[in-house]
């Protein structure tokens, strides 16, 4: 199976779970850290607004996602395997895949908790019944994860991914998720390099009116204008498109704000409260927005997680491109 870590790097697989680090080099740091077991660990949280790229996979795809399992135990000489699921996902789709998985040794975890449970180190903290929490790192996972062993933690596309790399029919695509003001919404699997334009032309998604992107998540993505689309998609390979005349700017900002308040862990204090002095300040009268961009540059300099410094990304796109302040 060294053969198939090789594959993986030349194939220049990345994550797609939104951090986009290089599948190969990871499944390699995993191969190479001796550990008295291995796991490995299928991430299907999936909890990032206007991203549904795995549950379309568990609809149409289980089988391919379950190969790609196989063969990381298999390199790895694995103990076992989890399917991370989150809670609408493992109601709809674990029977199913227990039919798939038959007598292998994986099992169909259900998430306890919420979007953050989808950061790889929490998820290793909820399945082994700690409180919902990132940890430091390093060390990595690939280092010291489930019960301190070297473990790996992929995303479900990028075991789909894996299967098609082992049997050579890897095309470079991935998955995108679109919804907004489009005509057709849903997901759609297409080559990786595409630009953003030629996505929205292709799947018949390109609006009539005046309209800005969110790419890479509902909540996370950066907001990209129609001069900007020539950019390929990032993160989890969400697009959204707003409609600038219904889109209110303020609206759009407290929605986002609302999500990362409602699934803050409350661990470090530069996100618990910075996202709670952002609502404050998006309540006023008269927004005071260069104390808006100061919250900002905290949450993405001193934050502890993932979580909040993704906070920032949205607000400031969206206040320098659309606001414009």
């Amino acid at each position: 199976m060294a053969d198939l870590i090789e594959k993986i790097k030349d194939s220049g697989l990345t994550g797609r779970g939104g951090a986009g680090f290089p599948t190969g080099k990871k499944w390699e740091a995993v191969k190479s850290t001796p550990g008295k077991k291995k796991f490995v660990i299928a991430n299907g949280s999936e909890g990032e607004p206007a991203v549904g790229k795995d549950g379309w996979l568990l609809e149409n795809y289980p089988e391919e996602i379950i190969a790609g399992i196989r063969l990381a135990l298999e390199t790895f000489k694995a103990q076992k395997a989890f399917i991370y699921l989150n809670k609408n996902y493992f109601e709809k789709y674990s029977e199913n895949l227990k039919k798939i998985i038959r007598e292998l040794p994986i099992e169909i975890f259900r998430e306890p908790g919420g979007y953050l449970c989808g950061e790889e180190t929490t998820l290793i903290e909820s399945l082994e019944n700690k409180r919902l929490e990132p940890r430091n790192k390093p060390p990595y996972p690939t280092e010291a994860g489930l019960e301190n062993c070297p473990t790996l933690v992929n995303n479900l596309e990028t075991f789909y991914a894996v299967a098609q790399i082992a049997k050579g029919e890897y095309k470079q695509e991935r998955l995108y998720t679109i919804s907004g003001d489009v005509s057709h919404p849903g997901v759609f699997e297409l080559p990786e390099n595409w630009p953003i334009e030629k996505i929205l032309h292709k799947t018949l998604n390109w609006p009539i009116e005046d309209f800005f992107v969110q790419v890479g998540g509902g909540a996370s993505g950066v907001i990209l204008t129609m001069e900007e689309l020539e950019n390929k998609v990032t993160g989890s390979g969400a697009i959204v498109v707003y409609d600038r005349k219904k889109t209110d700017p303020g609206t759009l900002m407290k929605k986002w704000l609302d999500f990362y308040f409602q699934e803050n862990c409350g661990k470090c204090v530069p996100c618990r409260e910075g996202v709670y002095r952002l609502r404050e300040l998006l309540k006023q009268e008269e927004i005071n927005w260069e104390l808006v961009k100061e919250v900002c540059l905290v949450l993405r300099e001193a934050s502890f997680c993932p979580l909040g410094k993704s906070v920032a990304a949205p607000l400031e796109s969206l206040i320098m491109k659309v606001i414009k302040r």
